[in-house]
């Protein structure tokens, strides 16, 4: 039952944003004790024509990393099932993934990102990037970086065919099939996709690219890791009907705020109506923290639990140490705090390059709507 006074709170703290001019489109969703207590949006789509749609409720955007928290969810249903087993190596259920010293890889390093496969060939095509058997065969052949489980490096891309081929060679399913049978049909949501059907492609907003980067000497240079691990591709196909058609399971997942914020609702408590995706066990298992390292790839620190991130910082971070889930490239968000049974996501149609928090849409809006409930820090 929708709250007043946090939708109230909530509109307008994404009114206020939108008419600074500091975003052009947001939607944002709260769950509270497994009910839905929030569904606002204001301002508009982002596309080429000089009439822009507006964002509604029911909007679709491409939610970038956010995926990997969908993904990872997957596969904890699996372990649930006694399907997968944590510390067991990711070549026993993929035995070609063994090749180039990658035997003794286990899915829970493959989850906390210590698989020392971040990187990418810069040359990669758009048509190999969304060619799943193609990204899947070099994956498998490649060497890790590093020592596995000797660090941690954020695998932007690469984490999606990883995690995602194992839950495939388990189920015996297409990822997308099984997040609908698994997650979408027995949640209720009808809004969210790894591979967006013909029909609903024309629902998704375009996304705007941040500004380039100023030429300023105090911003933090990319690190030769990072610069591996996202082609030039990925940005020239991202957004095509063709890349919103395929499975992109790290950073291709399509949905609106509400379905994200339903799916997290379900981790905690009692669930949605009855309804709840993993045991209290297997909930406590994956939001524990594996490492909070510097990350390689990031470089900084970041607490990261098994294919989640708990307590982050940064644009699309809440700032509240008792949450888990994923951001997304340039301020998407999806989290949830068992503290104090809380989810909350959050879609844009600008991407964003915040480094000041008080900028931060996720930071103002989540604080707005959480303060409402008074549920604050």
């Amino acid at each position: 039952m929708i709250n007043i006074n946090a939708q109230k709170a909530a509109q307008r703290a994404i009114n206020l944003l939108i008419a600074n001019g500091d975003e052009l489109g947001l939607q944002v969703a709260a769950y509270l004790n497994g009910e839905l207590v929030v569904d606002a949006c204001a301002g508009h789509q982002f596309t080429s024509a000089q009439v822009r749609p507006l964002v509604t409720p029911d909007t679709l955007f491409v939610t970038f990393s956010v995926s990997k928290g969908i993904t990872a969810t997957l596969l904890h249903i699996l372990a649930e099932r006694g399907q997968i087993n944590y510390d067991t190596p990711v070549a026993y259920y993929w035995p070609e993934f063994a090749a180039n010293g990658k035997a003794a890889i286990t899915i829970r390093q493959a989850l906390a990102h210590q698989a020392g496969l971040p990187h990418l060939p810069a040359d990669l095509t758009g048509a190999q990037l969304l060619d799943w058997g193609f990204m899947t065969r070099w994956l498998a052949a490649e060497a890790p970086l590093w020592q596995p489980g000797s660090a941690t490096g954020y695998h932007a891309l690469t984490f999606g065919w990883l995690i995602g081929e194992v839950i495939q060679r388990v189920d015996g399913r297409p990822l997308a099939e099984m997040l609908q049978a698994e997650v979408c049909r027995p949640l209720g949501i009808n809004r969210l996709f790894f591979g967006v059907p013909d029909a609903l492609l024309s629902e998704i907003s375009g996304i705007e690219s941040p500004p380039p980067p100023q030429n300023d000497a105090n911003l933090p240079q990319p690190n030769p890791i990072a610069m591996r691990t996202v082609p030039m591709s990925f940005g020239q196909v991202v957004g095509t009907p063709t890349a919103l058609k395929s499975c992109l399971p790290a950073s291709g997942a399509v949905a609106n705020a509400r379905s994200l914020a339903k799916l997290y609702a379900t981790l905690m408590g009692d669930g949605v109506e009855g309804v709840r995706l993993l045991s209290p066990e297997r909930f406590n298992i994956a939001t524990q923290i594996v490492t909070d390292d510097i990350d390689l790839v990031l470089g900084s620190k970041v607490r990261k639990a098994l294919g989640y991130f708990g307590g982050w910082r940064g644009a699309a971070g809440s700032g509240y140490e008792t949450t888990f889930g994923h951001p997304g490239a340039g301020g998407f968000t999806a989290s949830a705090d068992p503290s104090v049974n809380f989810s909350f996501a959050l879609c844009k149609s600008r991407m964003v390059n915040v480094t000041d928090q008080t900028k931060s849409a996720v930071r103002i809006v989540e604080k707005a709507v959480r303060d409402a409930l008074q549920i604050g820090e």
